[in-house]
């Protein structure tokens, strides 16, 4: 079955040429482009895509991290992925608390574009490398933080419900590693570190590694 793919770009010649690279791939279906929120909101609910391509700055009052924030309640099952050119770390967390799915670049090339939109519906959560290490920079110093406030007395929340193992696991995840690649960084067995993302999942209430990143810095 092919993959069901909605586009949300306010910009013409983007929006063309991501509707391109989405149509002449197989397994992949467009069945919606739109220009605007208000389309988008109303009409996206009705196809029920299997992933939207979503804009950031929609160039009217709702940005598309409001789509986001006011159609993925409604409509858990579509996965929404930010496709922008923000990489700034208020854009990145306020898009992932408002329940996007993924995260990628506009620069990110078609190949690597459908790759990640496979891996969203496979159950996996896509990043760019880019987005991926600022996510890693910004919990490596939450951590740092955390120690510290733990160290004069406070409590560090975040650091005190996972072990320092869990902890540098979640900062692997973040990287997009897999977990045999975990596993040969950490040097220790695959079954070990699928044992270790359960308990991270499960302690944060969540589903795979963009929520527990974004339950890790409380969003």
């Amino acid at each position: 079955m092919a993959i069901s793919v909605c586009i949300v770009d306010d910009n013409q010649d983007i929006r063309s040429a991501l509707e391109q690279i989405i149509m002449m791939a197989d397994g992949y279906q467009l069945i919606g482009s739109f220009s605007g929120p208000e389309e988008a909101l109303r009409t996206i609910p009705v196809l029920k895509p299997n992933v939207v391509l979503m804009d950031i700055n929609l160039g009217e009052r709702e940005s598309g991290i409001d789509c986001v924030r006011e159609l993925k309640p409604q409509h858990p099952e579509i996965l929404f992925m930010m496709c922008t050119v923000y990489e700034e770390d208020e854009k990145i967390f306020e898009a992932l608390s408002a329940g996007a799915n993924g995260y990628i670049l506009k620069k990110t090339t078609p190949g690597k574009l459908l790759d990640a939109i496979k891996e969203l519906y496979g159950g996996g959560a896509p990043m760019s490398s880019q987005i991926a290490r600022k996510i890693v920079n910004a919990f490596q110093n939450k951590t740092i933080a955390d120690t510290s406030a733990e160290a004069n007395g406070s409590q560090g929340k975040s650091m005190s419900v996972l072990s320092n193992r869990e902890n540098e696991i979640l900062v692997l995840l973040a990287k997009g590693l897999l977990y045999k690649e975990i596993a040969a960084y950490l040097f220790i067995s695959q079954e070990t570190v699928r044992k270790h993302v359960y308990h991270i999942y499960e302690t944060f209430h969540v589903n795979n590694r963009v929520e527990a990143i974004n339950k890790f810095f409380g969003r």
